[in-house]
């Protein structure tokens, strides 16, 4: 265990800060935030994090490096035994599976209602980006510059009211589960709790907007995000005293439902992102092993409920997904049958190829 505190270069609204965040408290690892447009970060951190400018990134009391909030997971569970990773076979794919659908598969949403909702949210948006930009003006060139990254992402004017549509259906489901589970697999964080606070937090639940919406109709989630960002279990009202993963490696009914309603986007957009990088990646008769990734390579096209949507092909959701298979990959054969049960009856199988 870490006894120095390491410190965390992020900020508070950022989604993949949150991630990290919520990993080093909930492991009780003592860190201080600090902003990243220091002289120091620039002069120090950055080069050794392959000269890359990301949030989250940490530094160690011995001036090691770590960029991105999985990796920074990575080491600290190595560290710690894997106190937050499942061991049993159908919690581990599910585990794996949210950390892919929280960072990646609820971007859309979290673009949505960052950006797009200028009257409820400019002044809490211009706050928060001066405190990284440094003035008002860089702020708000920044805000007019991610407004137009929600196309990006897949919102147009055309796909706003699908967009809304399906988070609401998440955000349902995801009530219906906290209403009786603490945490996704019972009384204890997992890897996909933390994957799912990302966007839960820092867009969706913080945001005046979504935060709104989440106070209307999520109020179980609501309590969630708080839980997840707390030292302790903080099982006050919930149904589930037991602070331990659900016994006999049970996913519930209400994770399953879950699932499902996640894979109506998650998995069409999948499959089209990897045909997209597939195709591109064809191309390329020079590229040395070790090339750096692009944030995204081309953009995918697939079809939700009648409406085609356009969305950039990024390669981390692939980084994240290998995960999955690479769990599913050394299971025995009745476990692997097991897998493929759950995940077909959630609709989320093709995402094993």
């Amino acid at each position: 265990m870490t006894s120095q505190p390491v410190t965390l270069y992020g900020a508070p609204h950022s989604l993949y800060t949150g991630r990290a965040r919520s990993y080093l408290i909930k492991a009780d690892i003592p860190y201080r935030a600090k902003a990243s447009n220091s002289q120091h970060y620039i002069n120090t951190v950055m080069p050794l994090a392959g000269g890359r400018y990301g949030l989250p990134t940490i530094e160690l009391s011995e001036g090691r490096v770590i960029r991105d909030g999985a990796v920074i997971i990575d080491h600290f569970e190595a560290e710690t035994g894997h106190t937050f990773s499942p061991q049993t076979p159908k919690q581990e794919i599910v585990s794996r599976l949210f950390d892919v659908i929280g960072a990646e598969g609820l971007l859309r949403p979290s673009m949505h209602y960052r950006w797009n909702f200028d009257e409820e949210n400019v002044n809490f948006l211009t706050f928060h980006m001066e405190l990284l930009a440094g003035s008002v003006e860089m702020a708000q060139r920044f805000i007019a510059n991610m407004r137009k990254a929600t196309i990006i992402f897949g919102v147009t004017d055309e796909t706003q009211t699908l967009t809304e549509d399906l988070y609401a259906e998440q955000l349902d489901a995801l009530e219906r589960h906290f209403a009786a589970q603490p945490y996704l697999l019972g009384g204890r964080p997992c890897i996909g709790d933390f994957g799912l606070i990302a966007p839960m937090f820092g867009h969706l639940g913080r945001d005046p907007k979504p935060l709104s919406l989440m106070q209307q109709r999520g109020l179980n989630v609501l309590r969630w995000t708080e839980r997840m960002n707390r030292r302790d279990s903080d099982l006050v009202g919930c149904k589930n005293q037991e602070e331990a993963y659900l016994a006999e490696d049970d996913v519930p009914d209400t994770l399953l439902d879950l699932l499902r309603v996640m894979a109506e986007d998650f998995v069409p957009e999948t499959l089209a992102a990897a045909q997209t990088i597939n195709e591109w990646l064809a191309e390329q008769d020079t590229l040395a092993p070790g090339t750096a990734c692009e944030r995204g390579i081309g953009f995918a096209t697939f079809n939700v409920r009648g409406k085609t949507l356009s969305a950039l092909a990024q390669p981390y959701r692939f980084f994240l997904l290998k995960r999955v298979q690479d769990a599913y990959a050394v299971l025995g054969s009745e476990d692997k049958q097991a897998v493929d049960e759950m995940l077909a009856a959630c609709n989320m199988k093709p995402i094993l190829s």
